[in-house]
């Protein structure tokens, strides 16, 4: 409460017991007079239980003029019991804002301590009801202060309004989710320790985050980085396969989210390395179908077009025993065109020019096999321009070494 307001309610109150005072003066007056004139009139004080004063009728008053007067003295009881609490009150006012200010300090620490064990933001709000009411009512805030005091600054009701300081500790694990995406992003585009340090901060956060799709596919993405720069064949295969069944667990939580179907596919892909033909065939069709929806729900990422790129070149170039054993064991083999490929690398120039120097390598394969020499050599040059920053890069740079005498360049 404000101070300004506190001097208002006490000057408005001590206005009405001075009101009332001057009414009783004037009955005591009254009353001292009609002592004089009637005998029969007396007060009884033996009762000592009673908190009030009895009037006893005698023979010359009438009846109406005791009940008037035996309601007046309860009246003055009354007035009697109001000045005290107003003395009470007006002596509490000036240390009531330090109260008010003590107590809310109090209950703000205890929801920043109990804020530290939440993992989920929580925020009451007030009920539609409550609202509808205090509409149709038409009463201002101030006059609910004036009703009850002051309203529900120490109330701990579902119908109180949170405060600051509660909607900040609320929001806070929300805040603490937003940092680690936007750290692990950065880690994930720094140094080989970078990308170490991503994962590990992954799989320390997993038991919070584990059911987010959002937080599931970039540690899927973490292995995949893990494992492109491992040393050994065994570190690969065991990342590859654990990046693969995160992948699995990303696409069944949230089958709406397009980066999850990319990044399981690309697992499929990396796995095919170290399976059997069997399992590099069948691995080719998840990966297909999985690039499939992560286009169909974001159809703007160059990376999957990209990656479909590749998947449709490797097939163009699958041997007619690994079409054979295709067939044997699925049916019917994957079927693409080099045309395919070419189509999706020019859709990733499209929309990203210059999108990677790997990407230019395909352009450059692609229009050499359909005979567009020209072309090729073009596509051959805008690679070469281009630096090598990273692995991708460095095999990109050894496909050139190949391709660039072949062309003429």
């Amino acid at each position: 409460m404000a101070q300004t307001d506190s001097k208002v309610l006490v000057l408005g109150a001590l206005a009405g017991v001075a009101g009332i005072s001057l009414a009783v003066v004037c009955y005591q007056g009254f009353r001292s007079r009609r002592r004089s004139s009637l005998p029969a009139y007396r007060l009884n004080r033996a009762n000592e239980q009673g908190s009030g004063i009895m009037l006893v009728d005698g023979p010359g008053l009438p009846s109406g003029q005791a009940e008037v007067l035996d309601r007046l003295e309860a009246l003055i009881q009354c007035v009697s019991e109001l000045k005290d609490e107003m003395k009470s009150l007006k002596n509490a006012l000036p240390t009531l804002q330090d109260q008010v200010r003590q107590e809310l300090r109090g209950r703000e620490e205890a929801r920043r301590t109990g804020s530290l064990h939440r993992t989920t933001p929580t925020r009451r709000k007030r009920t539609a009801g409550t609202v509808t009411e205090a509409r149709a009512a038409g009463r201002s805030s101030e006059e609910a202060e004036s009703e009850g005091g002051y309203m529900t600054a120490l109330t701990d009701s579902e119908e109180e309004e949170p405060s600051d300081a509660e909607e900040r500790d609320q929001e806070q694990p929300a805040d603490k989710f937003s940092v680690l995406i936007e750290r692990i992003d950065r880690l994930h585009q720094g140094s080989e320790s970078d990308k170490r340090e991503s994962l590990n901060i992954l799989l320390e956060e997993r038991e919070e985050f584990g059911q987010n799709s959002t937080f599931l596919w970039r540690l899927v993405r973490a292995y995949c980085d893990i494992h492109d720069i491992s040393s050994t064949v065994e570190e690969k295969k065991t990342h590859a396969e654990t990046g693969k069944k995160v992948g699995e667990e990303a696409v069944s939580i949230n089958p709406t989210c397009a980066e999850s179907h990319q990044w399981y596919a690309i697992m499929c892909g990396i796995m095919a390395e170290y399976d059997t033909i069997q399992n590099k065939i069948k691995n080719g069709y998840v990966f297909k179908d999985h690039l499939d929806k992560a286009i169909e729900l974001k159809p703007q990422d160059p990376l999957s077009y990209y990656l479909l790129g590749r998947w449709c070149y490797a097939v163009s170039q699958l041997s007619w025993i690994e079409r054979k054993v295709a067939s044997t064991l699925f049916g019917e083999p994957p079927v693409a065109t080099v045309e395919d490929a070419l189509k999706n690398f020019l859709k990733v120039e499209e929309l990203h020019p210059a999108y990677s120097k790997l990407n230019y390598v395909f352009l450059a394969k692609c229009y050499k096999d359909l005979g567009q020499w020209e072309n090729a050599k073009k596509m051959c040059e805008a690679a070469c321009s281009m630096s090598a920053e990273s692995k991708e890069d460095e095999e990109a740079q050894k496909e050139l070494s190949l391709l660039c005498p072949a062309l003429g360049v």
